[in-house]
Order: C-alpha cells, then structure tokens, then sequence
C-alpha cells in the first residue's frame, strides 16, 4: 500500500471525529486504516492520503454499499451530512462512546464515566440550522452518471474530497429550511439565465461564487448575500435580481445584500469584498432564552439555536451548582458578541458579568445587544486575555467563575496558563471539540482544577460534530 492507492474496504467500527475503521490483515498483523464519515457495515471506496507504520488514513471516495443500520431518508445526500441515513439514537451512541474516550486517552481522566453527567440531543434532528453557505461552479458533478460535466452552471454543494465541482441542489438536505432549498432550484435557473457564467474554481475566473442564507427561528424571515466577482458587474442587473428574490420569498426575505469579492480564496466573507444592501435590513433578530439578538451577515451565532439553548442552560446549572452567585463576578471569556454571557446576566440579576474578547466588532455587537435586552449587570472588553488583568487590576482575585467557550482550535497553551492565573474558584469550559479540551483537561487539572462533571451537546445531528460542556474546580 502506498499514498494514493485506491482501495475497497469494509468499515468496521467508529472512531472519534467520524472517522470509521476497517482492518487489513497483514502479514505483520492487523493494520487499521481511518476512513471519515463512515459507519460500520458500509463498503467503501477510499483513496489513501496518509500510511504510517501502524495505520493509515483515507479519504472516502464512495459508499459502494450502505451498512444495514441506514435507512431511507427523503432528503438528497450531501457530503455534509455522512450519516443522515443512520438512526438519530445510533448516531447518539457512537458519538457518546468515541468522545468520552478521548478524555481517558488524551485528559489522563481515570473514570470518565464517573463525572460524565449526561447526552443533550439537539431538540430537532432535521432543518436545524440556521446558516447556509451554497457554492456556484461551471464544473458540475453529475449524480445520476457520475461524471464531471464541465461549462455548466451548478448551485449547491462541493462533491466530497473535491474543490473544483458542485453538485446542483435539487431537492431539500435535511439540515437548513426545507422551503428555501424547494425554492433555490428556481434562483439557479434565474441566475443561469442572466447569461453571466458561475465560477471556474481552477481558472479562477466567472462571475456567481456563492449564496449565503441567514435564518430567524424566531421571526421565520431569512437574510440572502450573493457573493460574486466583478468580471461582468456591468452586465448584472441588481434591480432585477432583487425583484425577483422578493417575489419569491415574500416577507420571509428581510434582506438582500450584494457582495463583490475578487479574492481569489474560496471564501465568502464580506470584509473580502464591498458590500451593497439591495432590499431589506442588514440584519435579523433571534431569539435566545427570552433575549434578542441583532445577526448580521457575518455575526457568529450558534449554529442550531434551539440546541444552544440546552447547552447553555446546562453551563448556568454547573456555575451555580455548588455556590451561590448573588454578589460575584463572573467572566465570559472568548465572549463573541456576548450570547452566554448576556444569558447569565439575565437570570443571575446579583450577579456582575465581564465579557472579553479580542475582536473590536464583537465587543460592539455585545454591546448593543445587551443595552437591547436591557442588562445592566453586564461590562465587555475589547481585550487580550493574557493582559486583562495588567489593563483592569481591580479585577484581580475578584473573578469567581470564568465561563470558556474557545474557538475549533482551542486554546493556546500559553493563554491557557494565563487563564489559569486569573484564580478563579471554577470554570465551566465550553468545547466544540472535545480533544482540545480533553488536552486542556490535563493542563488544567495539573494546575489544580479539577474536573467534576461533564455533559455533551449534539448540536449537529448527522454529522460527526459534538460539543461538551465540563465543570472544573480549583482545589
């Protein structure tokens, strides 16, 4: 076997982060290789892109045949939901197994199940999120035949393991508003018809890159950007394009942005580009907990509201388990525009919250929001986190609770020892993945926090994705 070898496996068990496991018997004993986003029982087609002396990875092909455990779903397959087809409760077990080993192997935790409070499933299994990104591209992928159809005009979602080829959306996924996704067909072919040519990712040329949708579960109403380059911006007619979006959506369109990005980086982000308002408000509102919030185009938000809900929920239950919090100060570190912080504020009135982050932007969001939802007892700080404490010395030994909700990545190691130096009595550590923070369970445990409960958040059913949320106390 050598990296970019094609083989035909058979999944065999799951491993944290999706990633399933078949077996090949050697003449040196069985070698395992990782093959994400399958389940035991499919037969797949795997291309190497890793071998290593005890394992290999792969990047799944296709599933030529699908494990016993799927069922029928009514929705098209799309590479970003891997197990759409597996039971809800199926998906829950292998998620909770893999993760809650990752504090055992990577955390040093000796008997995980013995603080491990509970699973949190996401309260919908289907139309979850509220964000959707679609990709434009003139290669297409042809589902019914499989080949790559070039000088085509496709709207919809990249082909699994490629950058280059989209795969039209022609029928509801399953994860974002089942009404809008009936309608895009009709936008693909609206936009096909305005004669300017969809992206060419190789050539780096054309004309429609993407189309981002933003949803209110709170108001039903959704905020569109269409982002495009500039080559044949003279020939587009916004006026037109808005018209037609507004006759589409009705009232549920809030607003229509236009953005023009030459970068030529795959991203639709606005900062890459000038940005115009062709109808309706920038923004919509959310709702959370009984609290309002402004979402722009590019503010982060949590992705499944009504699952954050849970989340957060059960962070103020583990900040308040052991204490009474009427008189503290509690931090909200890594704050974004301040969700949890404002959560806590609201329903903790003798409580005094911080919220800090680096991001300028997101302080200011915070801001507003909070005076918003009328919240006195709450501060943010545009700030670094290492230097708080050298800019705000009052603080200094004031901070009871630190709540923590770091971005993918995690945490650095340095700005985890300077968290540590703030000497709070306890931190609730939220996680979107659980590895960084079953390493930082080490770091902090070391330091003398120890882990007394943890929970974990389905908060993007059919997919490998989970969250935690864990409680560490310094002893």
């Amino acid at each position: 076997m050598k990296r970019g070898d094609i083989l035909e496996l058979t999944i065999e068990d799951y491993a944290f982060g999706g990633k399933g496991i078949a077996r090949i018997e050697t003449e040196n004993g069985i070698y395992p290789v990782f093959v994400p986003n399958t389940i035991p029982g499919q037969f797949v087609s795997t291309r190497i892109a890793k071998k290593r002396k005890k394992y290999a990875e792969g990047k799944l092909l296709t599933v030529i045949k699908r494990s016993k455990q799927e069922v029928e779903v009514p929705y098209q397959p799309i590479s970003g939901a891997p197990y759409i087809g597996l039971p809800i409760e199926q998906q829950r077990a292998y998620k909770e197994a893999a993760t809650l080993t990752q504090y055992e192997r990577i955390g040093g935790v000796k008997d995980i199940q013995s603080i491990f409070d509970e699973f949190i499933s996401s309260p919908e299994n289907f139309n979850y999120r509220n964000k959707m990104e679609y990709s434009f591209s003139s290669i297409r992928q042809d589902l019914e035949t499989g080949e790559e159809v070039d000088d085509a005009f496709a709207l919809g979602f990249k082909t699994r393991g490629t950058w280059w080829k989209v795969e039209n959306l022609d029928r509801p996924d399953g994860l974002f508003d089942e009404a809008f996704e009936t309608i895009l067909p009709k936008i693909r072919v609206y936009l096909e018809g305005t004669k300017l040519p969809a992206w060419h990712p190789p050539k780096k040329i054309g004309f429609f890159r993407h189309l981002v949708v933003r949803k209110s579960f709170d108001t039903n109403q959704l905020l569109i950007n269409l982002v495009t380059s500039s080559q044949g911006l003279d020939r587009f007619d916004q006026k037109a394009f808005s018209e037609f979006m507004q006759s589409a959506l009705g009232s549920r369109l809030a607003g229509l942005q236009h953005t023009v990005n030459d970068d030529v980086a795959d991203r639709a982000k606005i900062e890459n580009g000038e940005n115009g308002l062709l109808c309706g408000e920038p923004v919509i509102l959310e709702k959370l907990m009984d609290l309002h919030f402004e979402i722009s185009m590019e503010s982060f938000f949590q992705t499944n509201p009504k699952s954050a809900e849970r989340l957060y929920a059960k962070a103020i239950q583990y900040a308040q388990e052991k204490v009474d919090l009427n008189g503290k100060v509690l931090m909200d570190l890594f704050c974004g525009t301040g969700t949890i912080g404002q959560i806590m504020a609201s329903q903790l009135k003798e409580v005094k919250v911080i919220g800090v982050d680096i991001v300028p932007e997101a302080i200011e969001d915070a801001k507003r929001n909070a005076e918003r939802n009328g919240l006195k007892n709450i501060e943010f700080y545009a700030a670094d986190v290492g230097k708080f404490l050298f800019e705000y010395p009052n603080y200094t030994d004031q901070i009871h609770t630190i709540m923590l909700d770091p971005p993918r990545a995690g945490i650095a190691p340095k700005t985890l020892l300077k968290v540590i130096r703030l000497n709070a009595k306890q931190i609730v550590y939220i996680s979107c993945n659980p590895a960084t923070q079953a390493r930082d369970t080490e770091t902090l445990q070391e330091s003398g926090y120890q882990l007394q409960k943890i929970s974990l958040v389905d908060q993007f059913p059919h997919t490998s994705h989970i969250e935690a949320v864990a409680l560490f106390e310094r002893v």
